[in-house]
């Protein structure tokens, strides 16, 4: 039987999809001491959507008072994200942002977006060999979130260092100081940071997302202060690793399957639903956690209220119960209800900016070098983030 354990080896953050296939096979719902695991698509979903389950943590409650005092800035961060709030609390935070991210402004970065690929690629283009990952999947995300903040583009190495500090902890299952102290430093920083160009914004309003976070009202009410600082925070770390991972791990997927390369290169108007497989496939994140606030059912368990759940979203996108053939990519692939971007309330508000970059990037690298194939590819390069799908490092030749 799988068991909690196997789902945080460094064999598993590889290669999770055996492990999923027996919790799939054998335990759609699981329990290791109080604490339950979801990999079944229908109750990965009912733990999504359900009012019943909530996702306010005790952010490091369980720390000494004096270690508390140390990571003050990260605590307080965390505590008014719209990732970590209920209703109501969720719903007007979210109602206020979400004026300030529509799909259609979303929509009118696509050319901008396309101009950051085309100039990325510039860069390698004639090169030999080159990294997918230093070169596109990891600076274009940290440059389209400075321009949409309309803070200054050049600023996307420090900001994508805070966003990377920050996902190191929260991604991490093993408590490590050493994370917890970084992504506190990362928080005091960027808040510094958002915090100068907040008070410019309120002088001089621009027609940027810091200004619309800003200024959103609803029947007079705003934001505060630390709600415009834990959201942009969101807005960075999210936009960053979900949009990076599906760069990469799209191009991976693509460049171990050459059939389906040459299917996107001769057919690119199949990015859209391809872009959408590569995040069911692999999905960009692997897990998220809730908390019971009553008695629940799943399937034949009885999970009491205050239990922990983890919910296993890339085992979910990969229940044959629900996808045809899971293990198969079909980037042609319809209906593709994949949860990558979670479901219900907490959906994920940058979803369309994650699928405009993605399908951009992927698209300009396959059309761009037609013959592209790894550098070695026996090997993938993961990172050891058992939340995040990542890769350090994605070697290609030209």
């Amino acid at each position: 039987m799988v068991i909690a354990e196997d789902l945080w080896t460094h064999e598993h953050v590889a290669d999770p999809y055996p492990v999923y296939r027996r919790l799939l096979a054998e335990a759609p719902v699981t329990e290791r001491n109080g604490s339950w695991i979801l990999s079944g698509y229908e109750h990965v979903l009912t733990a999504l959507t359900d009012r019943r389950m909530s996702s306010v943590r005790g952010t490091l409650q369980y720390l000494p008072e004096e270690e508390r005092a140390k990571v003050a800035a990260l605590i307080e961060t965390n505590r008014d994200m719209i990732l970590f709030l209920d209703a109501p609390d969720h719903t007007r935070l979210r109602g206020l942002v979400a004026q300030a991210f529509s799909a259609k402004m979303i929509e009118s970065m696509r050319l901008r977006i396309h101009a950051l690929v085309d100039t990325l690629l510039d860069e390698v283009d004639g090169q030999s060999s080159w990294d997918v990952m230093t070169a596109l999947a990891q600076p274009l995300p940290g440059m389209v979130i400075t321009m949409m903040l309309g803070t200054p583009l050049e600023d996307w190495t420090k900001v994508r260092a805070w966003s990377e500090d920050y996902a190191d902890w929260l991604g991490s299952v093993v408590e490590n100081e050493q994370q917890r102290m970084r992504a506190n430093q990362a928080v005091i920083e960027w808040n510094a940071y958002i915090r100068e160009q907040a008070a410019q914004r309120r002088q001089e309003p621009r027609d940027d997302l810091l200004t619309a976070l800003v200024m959103a009202e609803d029947d007079g009410d705003r934001l505060t202060e630390q709600e415009v600082l834990s959201t942009c925070l969101l807005l960075l770390f999210a936009g960053n690793e979900t949009t990076t991972n599906l760069i990469g791990n799209g191009l991976l997927t693509l460049l171990r399957q050459p059939d389906a390369w040459r299917q996107l290169r001769d057919d690119p108007s199949l990015i859209r639903t391809a872009t959408e497989e590569f995040l069911r496939y692999e999905s960009p994140v692997q897990f998220t956690g809730r908390f019971t606030t009553a008695e629940m059912e799943f399937g034949s368990h009885t999970v009491p209220a205050w239990s922990h759940i983890t919910t296993l979203i890339g085992a979910a996108n990969r229940d044959p119960r629900h996808f045809a053939e899971p293990d198969a990519l079909d980037l042609a692939r319809r209906p593709n209800r994949h949860i990558s971007f979670a479901h219900g309330a907490h959906f994920c508000l940058g979803a369309p900016l994650a699928r405009a970059e993605g399908q951009l990037a992927i698209n300009a690298v396959v059309q761009r070098f037609p013959t592209l194939a790894l550098e070695s590819p026996e090997r993938a390069d993961w990172i050891y983030n058992p939340v995040f799908r990542a890769q350090k490092t994605l070697r290609v030749v030209t």
